[in-house]
């Protein structure tokens, strides 16, 4: 079922056992692939580009080079009529370009003087990602986009106590997203990961730093595709009936479970964050009842796309999860590809970073058999990416199985980039 906009469509199996509570469903949700659908009354976009200028950057001398070609790349990429700015950051945070703190409109001539100005960065200094990230929340509000994008680049470590990076984080949900890019080994991927997820962004990681320009073409290129800001994905579910989890699961796995907002009497808000034309994500949405008797039906949940609009929400897409309560085996058995799909999926997420979290605190046991399982999951799930990856921490003796023994010896980079890109998934056919 959908409505004029976006497109909403429930894959599940809605047959249930007698007495059976859980109701499980992969809802994909796509976007029009037109190529303008922003609402009316939309305030248009605006970039901040973030560069760590740390002392680190300056070892080698090539890291510093390549994060300034990178950025004026980047800089290069933001269309015209889009607002921007971009950010140095050390122990502070201080305004590249435009030097009067506030935000440029991208045209030929700002453009060519934000590349010339990243052209003067020099490393020097510590790390204090959370003031960046207040710098750039200070900046944002100050402007009436609707389309708020960040892209941070570090090659180190945070140096402020956690608790001041956690409070800038808070405070930034909700304004902007954040893509976040570590450059070599000597910064953590839970430092990041814990920045891109509350700001509905990706973390990733460029080993070699002549790679940063390419990453942030990308980056900047999707950012360009954005239109719709801040949808949300709201679940309403009957009385007397619970809302287990809301999962991501493709393009990567994340839990939106703890994001809820409520949304007015048995219904709340999961963020998804900003959609371009003919994106398409699936969600698992795990809806527990109360059981009813053999032969009744129940709408068990009610999914449906809101975005804000001058006028108030607005519902741009539904779906329907039903739940239908049998007495025949041969309907109630049948598993719906999809949900078992991704069910492995979150599985392999799972357990590659609890392996990989064993491997580094020496426990050999429980990381071999984390990793072993992992491999399985790759294999039968047909994800390549993460199984080529996986074969550079473990040697596997049986891919099936999941017998594998960990290697000896593994550069920091491959495992990072294990950890950075585990969550990503691959898609069942529908």
């Amino acid at each position: 079922m959908s409505q004029p906009g976006f497109t909403v469509d429930i894959y599940q199996n809605e047959y249930l056992t007698e007495g059976a509570r859980e109701v499980n469903a992969v809802v994909t949700v796509t976007s029009p692939d037109t190529a303008d659908f922003a609402p009316r009354g939309s305030q248009g976009s605006a970039e901040i580009i973030i560069v760590d200028c740390s002392g680190s950057m300056a070892s080698p001398q090539t890291k510093i080079a390549q994060a300034r070609a990178a950025t004026a790349v980047a800089v290069d990429a933001i269309r015209d009529g889009v607002a921007f700015a971009v950010i140095a950051g050390t122990q502070t945070a201080r305004h590249v370009f435009p030097e009067d703190g506030g935000l440029a409109i991208a045209d030929p001539r700002t453009r060519g003087r934000a590349k010339r100005m990243v052209g003067r960065l020099r490393p020097g200094g510590g790390t204090a990602i959370g003031e960046w990230l207040r710098l750039a929340h200070q900046t944002f509000i100050r402007h009436p986009a609707d389309l708020r994008h960040v892209i941070l680049l570090t090659d180190g470590k945070n140096g402020e106590a956690s608790r001041r990076l956690d409070d800038a984080i808070r405070l930034c949900e909700g304004v902007f997203s954040c893509d976040c890019r570590g450059v070599g080994t000597d910064w953590k991927v839970g430092e990041l990961r814990e920045i891109s997820t509350a700001l509905l962004g990706t973390v990733d990681i460029v080993p070699d730093p002549a790679g940063l320009a390419a990453d942030f073409a990308a980056m900047m290129e999707a950012a360009m595709g954005k239109q719709v800001a801040d949808v949300a994905l709201r679940v309403w579910a009957p009385q007397h009936a619970t809302i287990r989890f809301v999962k991501l699961v493709a393009p990567a796995v994340e839990d939106l479970t703890g994001r809820r907002r409520q949304a007015g009497p048995q219904a709340g808000d999961y963020p998804t964050g900003a959609w371009g034309a003919a994106e398409s994500r699936d969600y698992h949405v795990c809806v527990e009842v109360r059981p009813a008797a053999v032969g009744q039906e129940m709408l068990a949940a009610r999914v449906s796309l809101v975005v804000g609009s001058p006028s108030g929400p607005q519902v741009i897409g539904q779906g329907l999860v039903r739940a239908i309560w049998t007495d025949d085996e041969a309907l109630s058995t049948r598993i719906s590809s999809q949900v078992a799909h991704y069910t492995g999926q979150a599985e392999l997420v799972q357990a590659v970073q609890e392996g990989l979290a064993a491997r580094r605190e020496g426990d050999v046991s429980t990381a071999t058999a984390k990793l072993g399982r992992a491999v399985a999951l790759a294999q039968q799930s047909g994800n390549e990416g993460t199984a080529s990856r996986l074969a550079k921490i473990v040697d596997v003796v049986d891919a099936a199985t999941g017998t594998v023994r960990l290697k000896k010896k593994v550069e920091d980079a491959d495992e990072m980039a294990l950890d950075t890109r585990s969550t990503k998934t691959v898609r069942t056919k529908k």
